[in-house]
């Protein structure tokens, strides 16, 4: 304001002498005023910069997911003599890691939570092992309440020998709550819903859901072994899971797969089937969030890794909503479909396979493509061959039957015949399996650990039993079930 008076004086006084000046004068105000304006815009978005990150740091907090689980009643029954990291810094990336479990090694994190194989005395049956179970003087008062169990993690991976350590569980329903949650991204809830969708409910369904499952596996997976960021440190995390701590962990594959599936089926099934649109979307939204909330409560992810899993499948679900339709008729009807089947199923497990060292994640990827190719494949020989019966769209959108004794008598006999059928291939297609690749590559066959954990036995391994155990779920058992009467 003074610097605009002193200008207007200057040119009353001489104004032709002094009219040069002043805009000279008045172009440094403007110019000073759009510093400031830009200074205070960079500030600000420094800020907001500064503010992203401390919240993505406080997101990643294993303190946060250990409070979580205390919440829930998780205790953990952590010796004395390891300090726990600081607050907000998780395990370091330990490439070794993977190095130490591929040469057969049990996990180095002795003593700690960490899903360590020597913190017990000898293992012991995963699962709840009662309030009889011998362990520190901590747990043994803890456990003399009746609502609280001594816990060993409830999967044992035999391919890297963790076994993990005894914890606390004050509250049982949570417990149980959640150990569904996570069972619904493993792989035997995959082996029961995609043969009952596609056996009983809608064979076109289950075909477009697997394409996206074995996609948005794929994805998950290689961006982990891109990224590289390890497990929640452990202490202050309870691992009530050890069955993945080889792995990394973000993002969260279990949030992916748990956001992928029902939010898919949901768009697959409204407007094709009669139900209420909220109650597709709620079912879905549950699902997910179970799912995603269960893999904090395991101590496997922290919360940021579990959102970025649930966002980063909303994109990818986005990505194949215009397309998925194309691709599931191309794998029908094209020509060429069964060599671009394989080629592409199989060019991208040896990308992800050739992106770190070994893990159960590379497995988990192959098992998915495998089990996608198979599937794939199978629709193809269904169309080609007439099997292949859609209802046609004049008769959408589908209601549900009525329900009645007969039919689920026949829907729960396709079922278990079906999965029987299936489990059957998947073991004998293992016991030949490996023999055969050991004897090829020259591999000793008294260590099957050393020897999956080699690319050459463990991806050809993968395709070849989970493409089998696809192809026979969509086309050799319906084949089966005409024969029998039950289609």
């Amino acid at each position: 304001m003074c610097i605009g008076l002193t200008t207007l004086n200057q040119t009353k006084k001489n104004p032709s002498k002094t009219r040069n000046n002043g805009l000279t004068q008045l172009v440094v105000v403007c110019m000073s005023s759009r510093y400031i304006r830009c200074e205070v815009m960079v500030n600000c978005h420094g800020l907001c910069m500064l503010g992203a990150r401390v919240s993505m740091l406080s997101f990643k907090d294993p303190e946060l997911v250990a409070r979580f689980q205390h919440f829930c009643g998780v205790e953990g029954t952590f010796p004395d003599a390891p300090k726990a990291p600081e607050s907000g810094v998780s395990e370091p990336d330990r490439p070794g890691l993977r190095k130490r479990v591929q040469q057969g090694a049990q996990s180095s994190d002795a003593g700690v939570g960490n899903g360590a194989a020597g913190d017990g005395p000898t293992p012991q049956v995963n699962g709840m092992l009662g309030d009889d179970t011998t362990g520190p003087d901590s747990s043994s008062a803890a456990a003399a309440d009746s609502e609280t169990t001594i816990a060993k993690p409830l999967r044992r991976n035999s391919l890297t020998g963790d076994t993990g350590q005894e914890f606390l569980i004050h509250n049982k329903f949570l417990f149980y709550l959640f150990t569904f949650g996570t069972e619904l991204g493993n792989e035997m809830f995959f082996i029961i819903f995609f043969p009952f969708v596609l056996w009983n409910i809608d064979a076109l369904v289950s075909r477009r859901l697997i394409v996206v499952w074995a996609w948005n596996l794929f994805v998950g997976q290689s961006t982990k072994d891109m990224i590289r960021w390890s497990r929640p440190a452990s202490p202050p995390v309870v691992k009530v899971e050890v069955f993945y701590n080889s792995e990394y962990s973000m993002p969260s594959t279990h949030a992916m797969t748990g956001t992928a599936l029902p939010f898919c089926l949901f768009m697959l099934t409204y407007g094709r089937w009669q139900y209420p649109f909220l109650l597709g979307f709620c079912v879905a939204l549950s699902w997910s969030v179970l799912v995603c909330v269960s893999r904090v409560y395991m101590g496997m992810h922290s919360v940021l890794e579990v959102i970025t899993g649930f966002l980063y499948t909303l994109l990818i679900l986005a990505f194949f909503q215009p397309i998925l339709g194309k691709i599931d008729n191309y794998y029908m009807m094209g020509s060429y479909a069964p060599l671009m089947i394989v080629i592409s199923h199989v060019g991208f497990g040896l990308v992800a396979f050739s992106l770190d060292s070994w893990s159960t994640s590379r497995g988990d990827t192959a098992q998915a493509l495998g089990t996608g190719a198979g599937a794939a494949l199978a629709s193809h020989v269904n169309y080609q061959l007439g099997l292949q019966l859609d209802p046609p769209l004049s008769s959408l959108p589908l209601t549900l039957p009525s329900l009645s004794v007969s039919l689920v008598l026949r829907s729960m006999l396709r079922f278990f015949i079906g999965v029987a059928v299936l489990l059957v291939t998947r073991m004998i297609m293992k016991a030949v399996t490996i023999p055969f690749l050991c004897r090829l590559f020259g591999l000793p066959m008294d260590d099957v650990r050393r020897a999956r954990q080699q690319m050459k036995v463990e991806l050809p391994y993968r395709y070849i039993v989970y493409s089998v155990v696809g192809f026979s779920c969509a086309c050799f058992v319906p084949l089966l079930f005409k024969i029998l009467g039950l289609a």
